[in-house]
């Protein structure tokens, strides 16, 4: 076999070809069809289907399609492939998209063991480069872990599909019915950082939610995010959807990622998942729509009424069950009527905490509570460090809270109703928690299977974004020979 180029000018697919054949051949690839013709030997010959065996006696040419991203390397290239593959998934029944996610949450079990080897080797060179102890955890894989991807496919496949929802309708007093529907966004471009578990939501909620995933991840896990895709996209091919529903660019330098940020011919929504430099990035490169999952410098407020042994549980949880990700709290604010009472007993509890604070912290703490810098009050440490504020009222917490927070997720301890409506009220975030930990955060918990990120911005999406985020609404209006 060798490679031909396409017919079309615009089309960068290569065609294989038998070297003898001198027939016009019918490519049907996941983007295009198109008519090519093998001049090595000759012309003549007939237009052939896809999948027909070739050779120079009136047949045509055998072309085949491979889970693996070999044809195409660009980044451009590979978002064009992604805009004809959303075409055919926003088609696609509510049962083929679920038979596509049940199968690839049951091939990432089953290959569960190369995925994991992929995966340590990201992290081994992940240690031997001295990454931060909180990206490598945000990075490795256990059996745990791949279970829980597995898991989150499998809760989405149970989920209500979003597409072709009505929304709403009325009809108008000129007898136009009107409508507004949920469709499919189209073409979700996600840029990561080192959590290969987000290439598995990500395409898990894009394929239900009717888009297809064009995936950016960082260096520090591309052999764990090619393992995960290859199994994906091997998944939905088996299921008769197009492979490219799911396509990641190897690419991992930074002219790469500038190039992702631009493809505005093709993609319909960037959501960034990552740092203050990736969003900074996206700000400042993007072309195309974009959805910040920003940073999550998130507080716990423990006001005065609070029962104090609950507070502890959650300030210990919100901070130490898992340090790396973005709805660990990063700073608590005290009441000071309770102050010296309760802060010798969460110091006490937060256990290999590095703690910062305000003056009036450090006096009742000193042995614990390191002076904090101003830029202390508004750090995503992700890490075992927490900046401790004592107030003297609930209206410095809140003014606290919205000058430095970066609008995720808030927490309030609180005995008093009227204190937690003020909070839910007056503290401007997407997630406002009332006794209970800033690590619920989080799509899974709240009921959507898993989630593609957390907005921290105002419009079209705020907070954990699930299959409804991913959609849009298009007016469908019924008429009977109107006009105007």
């Amino acid at each position: 076999m060798v490679s031909v180029d396409c017919a079309l000018p615009d089309c960068n697919v290569p065609v294989l070809c038998v070297p003898d054949c001198a027939l016009p051949v019918l490519y049907v690839s996941d983007c295009c069809a198109v008519s090519v013709l093998c001049v090595l030997n000759g012309v003549g010959g007939r237009v052939g289907g896809m999948g027909e065996s070739c050779s120079n006696m009136n047949t045509t040419s055998t072309v085949t399609t491979s889970t693996v991203q070999e044809t195409t390397t660009t980044v451009q290239e590979l978002a064009k492939r992604s805009a004809y593959a959303a075409r055919a998934v926003a088609l696609a029944s509510t049962s083929d998209k679920d038979s596509a996610l049940r199968r690839a949450a049951e091939l990432l079990v089953n290959r569960m063991e190369d995925i994991c080897a992929a995966n340590a080797i990201d992290v081994e060179t992940a240690v031997a480069k001295g990454t931060a102890s909180g990206l490598v955890d945000r990075l490795k894989l256990s059996q745990e872990r791949v279970e829980a991807m597995a898991n989150g496919l499998l809760q989405v496949a149970d989920l209500r599909d979003p597409v072709g929802v009505v929304s709403d309708g009325w009809v108008q007093p000129n007898g136009l019915k009107i409508k507004r529907v949920r469709v499919p966004l189209g073409v979700v471009a996600i840029i990561y950082e080192g959590r290969p578990n987000v290439t598995s939501d990500a395409a898990g909620l894009c394929i239900k939610s009717g888009n297809a995933a064009f995936l950016r991840g960082s260096s520090l896990a591309i052999k764990s995010n090619l393992a995960i895709v290859n199994v994906i996209r091997e998944a939905i091919s088996k299921s008769g959807l197009p492979e490219d529903a799911v396509l990641l660019v190897e690419d991992t330098s930074r002219a790469s990622a500038v190039e992702f940020m631009r493809q505005p011919e093709y993609v319909d929504c960037l959501i960034p998942r990552g740092g203050p430099s990736l969003i900074a990035s996206i700000k400042h490169n993007a072309t195309v729509p974009f959805i910040i999952d920003g940073a999550g410098n998130c507080h716990v407020y423990v006001d005065r009424t609070a029962d104090l042994d609950m507070a502890v549980k959650i300030v210990v949880n919100a901070k130490t069950q898992r340090p790396s990700v973005c709805n660990a709290a990063e700073s608590l604010v005290v009441h000071s009527e309770i102050a010296s009472v309760f802060l010798p007993e969460v110091v006490a509890a937060l256990e290999g905490v590095q703690l910062v604070g305000d003056g009036q912290a450090r006096a009742i703490a000193s042995e614990r509570i390191e002076a904090a810098t101003p830029e202390d009050w508004s750090t995503e440490y992700l890490d075992m460090k927490m900046s401790v504020k004592v107030v003297d009222s609930i209206d410095e917490a809140i003014s606290h809270i919205n000058e430095n927070g970066s609008g995720h997720s808030e927490a309030i301890v609180t005995s008093d109703l009227g204190s937690s409506e003020r909070f839910a009220c007056e503290v401007d975030a997407a997630v406002v928690l009332v006794n209970s930990s800033t690590r619920f955060v989080d799509g899974e918990e709240f009921g959507f299977g898993a989630e593609i990120g957390i907005s921290t911005q105002k419009l079209h999406a705020r907070g954990p974004m699930g299959l409804e985020q991913l959609t849009t609404l298009k007016f469908v209006v019924h008429g009977n020979g109107h006009v105007r």
